[in-house]
């Protein structure tokens, strides 16, 4: 069975998706209907712009979007029957499956960047990679600190991330590292995503989804929440409101969908960073690049 996979913020670079714009007019008409939603030419940006511009929360949801989403409808046989995404890359998923429209998942991408970044400045918070350690343990560690912080991110085994107010994080790196981690560290990231600190911006986007049309998608979509095949429009609408404020289970995701029969998986958007983690997950696992 066919899988595709959708990364999420980080995955970004300068002039991304400007060989789809050029060589694809399908991809540039909507490259173009994108600058007119969001109200400024982000394509110019993507294109054009330096790391620095690129990595404004405003722009890099909404670049990563893009240009995952163009690519998968340039591609020639793009017939998934099942889909997931990390994070932001669920709403990519969420398109490529026919659960939303073009111009809804990239209203609601960019109407998610705006509250992320609005919560993030309420309150100092930030995020940690924690490498070495098996899930429980980190677990345990961050269940011990006084203050917020949570296992946000399950990226492969030996690698997870945590999130949190900056004081506990910083507390439970070092707590981590006492328990045998090999690494522990901050990530330039600009607050606690995926952790109980996203609460106002989970309100401010449950507004809009709940606004938002879903339909009934041609395959299962596996969400970072249960890390379960779902095709229920008002489950993948559930889902997603609570995603912001949930761990993003993407290790249990992609091992869900090798039982369920996943027998290539192929990352569609920037970067190469979730085949990467599905060898990690399971080296068997075919992958590939689109």
């Amino acid at each position: 069975m066919k899988a595709y996979v959708f990364p999420g913020q980080g995955a970004q670079f300068t002039g991304m998706g400007k060989d789809l714009y050029e060589n694809s007019p399908l991809a540039k008409e909507l490259f173009e209907r994108a600058n007119e939603i969001l109200g400024f030419r982000i394509t110019d940006i993507m294109f054009e712009g330096t790391a620095e511009e690129l990595k404004e929360t405003k722009v890099t949801q909404p670049a990563v979007f893009l240009h995952s989403v163009i690519l998968a409808k340039t591609l020639e046989d793009f017939n998934p029957e099942m889909v997931a995404g990390h994070s932001l890359g669920e709403f990519s998923a969420l398109v490529a499956n026919g659960a939303l429209s073009f111009e809804d998942g990239l209203k609601l991408v960019s109407q998610r960047a705006l509250a992320m970044q609005k919560a993030c400045e309420i309150t100092p918070s930030t995020m940690a990679a924690v490498l070495g350690l098996a899930d429980n343990v980190v677990e345990e560690v961050c269940a011990a600190i006084d203050g917020v912080v949570v296992a946000a991110n399950y990226n492969c085994p030996g690698q997870l991330v945590i999130s949190g107010e900056f004081k506990a994080v910083e507390l439970a790196c070092e707590k981590m590292k006492e328990a045998g981690a090999k690494r522990a560290l901050l990530l330039p990231v600009g607050g606690a995503f995926h952790s109980p600190m996203m609460e106002p911006a989970r309100e401010e986007l449950a507004a809009a989804i709940e606004a938002t049309t879903f339909s009934t998608p041609i395959c299962p979509v596996y969400q970072n929440v249960t890390a379960n095949a779902v095709s229920d429009a008002a489950e993948i609408k559930k889902n997603l409101i609570i995603q912001l404020t949930a761990p993003v289970k993407w290790t249990q995701s992609v091992q869900q969908m090798i039982a369920d029969g996943a027998t290539l998986f192929t990352e569609v958007g920037p970067g190469k960073v979730l085949t990467g983690l599905i060898g990690k997950i399971n080296k068997e696992a075919a992958t590939a690049n689109a």
